[in-house]
């Protein structure tokens, strides 16, 4: 067969890698001789001619040049890029005929290519580099992305990233006149834009983190949708110091201090909008990692309708922020929407008649007509130092950011006993946990009992997409082992599945929160005077019909709010 195809046209009539694959039997002389005169029309190497036309794949044109010609054949996946040589040869000629060079022994100079026949090009890097070059057989497609990147700058590659024109402006505080010299001198055009896309992105795929990170040899960005990181991009790793100093010029950080971790603020004008950053820079091995959150003053807007709380957990969170004293406790770990809850609870107290006073580190929602101050620990300001001073102002409702030691948990529960209604946040992993952890910090049983109206604990599950999701099928046993009672599995409704679409993020789209709301009834109290343990509390929580917050998820999953697998996800403890 090969000899017949061969006769079409004679071998000795083609040369190079057109000569080796008629000889090899993977292409005929026909069309060889059309490929070779596509290539010549459109000004590239026969090797690219024959695999944009799929006459060849990459993969075996590699192998074919390798075994006819007995050269090396080398899978550049395994080569470090970092670790290659630089300047050796210009980058015009290697971009010109596809050439990466690998190494360097003696006078040879070992070069990757996908067409070993190109007498030119051995010319070529012989003059450039006074040295003999020894070919090493590559995948053409591979090395065309490699010599393509090898070759685009930083500003081309940032360039092409931020092609797409937008229009938005930073608003920034006035700046200092030696603060605006610093601000001129990252003032490069590439970068700014960059940022700026990166924060319209973000803001567009409704994510609420942005996350710049540095390592050794590449550097990556990554958003949190729907609670999933998600890599974005990888621009070039040259433009990490100067993004890192453009953040921090708008956030109003020491842009000088690299040792350090720095918190800062931001604010972006989006359309007629106005939507503020919390901005936190690290210093890691390899730079800065500076992660941005969006903080969107509408969440806390919402309603407490649209958080997600059952009817009857809804009624007691409500019931309790009636009361004129006491203190209600939301907990959570970081991420888990504490501080939307807490707005949406103060948005709804926040009445002419009322004053409320919020200190935060640092306050992330702006609400018109509530007092918010922000920790200051430099300064002295602290949580405990800021609640004594409240005090002193006839407030009606206190908002602590955390409970964070036993001095501001003591004056936080004092205030609660002394006609005022406070709220805070601490860190435990469910209600009744966060009981013990208050006994743990010292603060004593009767004072915990006599002050502590309600606790609700939260997490965050993703929201299944309505335009796609679809029924699921589960094991009875599966549904028994996740938390279901029998009589729950009775045909009357269908779990439903992720399944994923143009409009929505795997499957889902939006998070919805699952809670356990547990208010300090008598029962529970006269477990606290006698320092019951968390397990004690817990159990007559359930007998008194407060969910946990598996059992809370489960109701997520038979009204088809979300899967069966993200609660499981979510409140695995």
């Amino acid at each position: 067969m090969a000899a017949e195809t061969a006769l079409e046209s004679p071998p000795n009539a083609l040369s190079g890698v057109a000569r080796v694959l008629v000889n090899a039997g993977r292409i005929n002389g026909k069309t060889a001789e059309e490929l070779l005169k596509s290539a010549r029309d459109r000004k590239v190497s026969f090797s690219s001619a024959v695999v944009a036309a799929g006459a060849v794949s990459p993969t075996d044109l590699a192998h074919t040049l390798s075994a006819a010609l007995a050269l090396p054949l080398l899978d550049l996946n395994a080569v470090d890029l970092q670790k290659v040589p630089k300047n050796i040869l210009d980058q015009k000629t290697a971009s010109q005929y596809q050439l990466l060079v690998l190494g360097k022994r003696g006078s040879r100079l070992f070069v990757a290519t996908a067409d070993p026949t190109d007498q030119e090009a051995a010319e070529r890097v012989k003059f450039a580099t006074q040295l003999s070059p020894e070919w090493v057989i590559v995948e053409h497609d591979k090395l065309a992305k490699l010599v393509e990147s090898q070759g685009t700058t930083a500003t081309e590659a940032l360039e092409s990233i931020t092609a797409t024109e937008f229009d938005f402006d930073v608003a920034e505080e006035e700046a200092s006149p030696s603060e605006q010299d610093i601000a001129t001198e990252v003032e490069d055009a590439p970068v700014v834009r960059f940022l700026q896309k990166m924060l319209v992105d973000a803001i567009n795929m409704r994510a609420s983190d942005l996350h710049f990170e540095p390592y050794e040899y590449t550097y990556r960005v990554r958003f949190r949708v729907d609670g999933e990181l998600r890599e974005i991009t990888q621009p070039p790793i040259a433009i990490k110091e100067k993004l890192a100093s453009r953040i921090k010029v708008i956030s109003r950080m020491d842009i000088a201090e690299k040792r350090v971790p720095q918190d800062g603020r931001m604010k972006l004008k989006f359309g007629s909008k106005a939507i503020d950053f919390r901005v936190s820079t690290l210093p890691t091995l390899f730079g800065e990692k500076v992660v941005i959150r969006i903080l969107d003053s509408s969440s806390a807007k919402m309603g407490i309708d649209a958080l997600g709380y059952e009817k009857v957990e809804k009624d007691r969170l409500m019931a309790a922020i009636g009361r004129p004293y006491g203190m209600i406790l939301v907990t959570g770990p970081t991420g888990s929407g504490k501080t939307v809850s807490l707005y949406t609870c103060l948005n709804i107290l926040n009445q002419p008649g009322v004053n409320i006073s919020t200190v935060e580190d640092p306050a992330e929602i702006n609400l018109p007509g509530i007092n918010q101050c922000n920790v200051n620990d430099r300064a002295g300001l602290t949580f405990a130092a800021a609640l004594k001073s409240f005090l002193r102002q006839d407030p009606d409702v206190i908002m602590v950011g955390e409970i964070r030691d036993l001095e501001t948990a003591d004056i936080a529960i004092k205030a609660a006993q002394t006609g005022h209604l406070v709220m805070s946040t601490l860190h435990t992993n469910d209600a009744p946990t966060t009981l013990t952890r208050l006994l743990n910090m010292g603060v004593p049983p009767f004072n915990i009992a006599s002050s502590v109206l309600l606790i609700t604990a939260q997490r965050l599950a993703r929201r299944l997409c309505e335009n796609c999701k679809s029924p699921a099928e589960y094991p009875r046993e599966a549904l028994l082992k996740a938390g279901f009672a029998a009589t729950d599995i009775d045909g009357s409704w269908k779990p439903y599945r992720a399944v994923g679409c143009s409009a929505c993020n795997n499957g889902y789209k939006g998070r919805v929160g699952l809670y356990q709301v547990m208010p300090i009834t008598e029962a529970i109290q006269r477990i606290i005077l006698a320092e019951g343990t968390a397990l004690d509390i817990a159990g007559q929580a359930q007998k008194e019909g407060v969910r946990d917050l598996r059992q809370s998820g489960l109701v997520k999953v038979k009204a088809g709010v979300t899967t069966l697998e993200e609660v499981i996800t979510v409140t695995n403890e």
